[in-house]
């Protein structure tokens, strides 16, 4: 099972992503949008302020600027609104209900250095505002996805705190695309180590601890055995849903091996799982009973 190698480097600058996105974005008012009327926070959090054990997550990952980086950029937001949540209602079972978010990368990995030298652009706030005044239209959450390139994990998520002190916003950790000092994304898989993780789990448990929020999702992906290192080290947080997703695009048989590859040894018991699924590249996408057929059950599952 190979994960996909993307295009890169279609950003020339933040502006232009500001503009493509403003442009996506400002699309939405059709009606299929939905953002009229925009529901209270507390929607998604009424019944409870856990996400998981009690709930199930499913997402669309991408971001406005290019189809090409997934299912939440393929039309207009309203739009995807729409089919995320057709997707989502595959996965309601009794006693476990769904919420829908949405996967927005938030720090985007170059091919090239780019303004900042790093290879990578940041999402604009303004982009990221509309997606999260989205979700909220929609009764779902938002999730800021960092591929960091060459640059910091933690500098970027604690540049996203003010999105982050938001009961409804998560985090996502895109190993892959940490490719060091001197790596360049697409040429080299990156990786993440144990203590790096540890630290972003512990700064959103501060977050939940200091300002009375629900719990929080931290999603780190995944799709080689060296990608998270030192994976047994990893901390549980009381109001933190760590979650191990499993990434990588191929046919049934080679995806639920990799499943159950990826969670062999066990890593520990209150970390979460994920599952991710590609439109585009899998081959015979697996039907929503499918993916809940796998064991454990993913708590979270995203479509690329």
């Amino acid at each position: 099972m190979r994960r996909r190698r993307r295009r890169l480097g279609f950003l020339g600058a933040v502006a232009g992503a500001a503009f493509v996105g403003g442009l996506l974005i400002g699309a939405g008012n059709d009606e299929s949008a939905d953002t009229a009327g925009e529901p209270e926070i507390e929607d998604v959090f009424a019944e409870s302020d856990r996400i998981f054990p009690e709930r199930r997550v499913v997402a669309f990952y991408g971001a406005p600027q290019d189809d090409a980086l997934g299912a939440l950029g393929d039309g207009k937001p309203g739009e995807v609104a729409l089919r995320l949540r057709q997707q989502a209602d595959g996965y309601d079972r009794a006693g476990r209900p769904v919420i829908p978010a949405f996967e927005l990368i938030a720090t985007i990995a170059n091919s090239e250095p780019g303004e900042n030298g790093l290879y990578n652009t940041p999402q604009p706030d303004d982009v990221i505002s509309e997606y999260l005044k989205l979700a909220r239209a929609n009764g779902a959450l938002l999730l800021l996805d960092i591929q960091p390139g060459r640059g910091d994990f933690m500098e970027e998520v604690e540049r996203l705190e003010e999105f982050l002190v938001e009961p409804d916003v998560g985090l996502a950790l895109d190993p892959e695309w940490n490719v060091g000092p001197e790596g360049i994304p697409g040429e080299v898989i990156g990786s993440v180590d144990a203590d790096v993780v540890n630290e972003a789990s512990e700064y959103l448990q501060t977050l939940v601890d200091e300002n009375d929020l629900p719990q929080k999702l931290l999603v780190v992906h995944q799709f080689t055995d060296d990608m998270i290192a030192n994976k047994e080290d990893l901390l549980s947080r009381p109001d933190v849903a760590v979650t191990l997703n499993v990434d990588g695009f191929g046919d049934r048989p080679n995806k639920v091996a990799k499943y159950e590859d990826l969670r062999s040894p066990a890593p520990p018991e209150e970390l979460s799982a994920g599952f991710k699924l590609f439109y585009e590249e899998d081959i015979g996408l697996m039907t929503p009973q499918q993916v809940l057929g796998l064991r454990p059950q993913p708590d979270l599952v995203v479509y690329e």
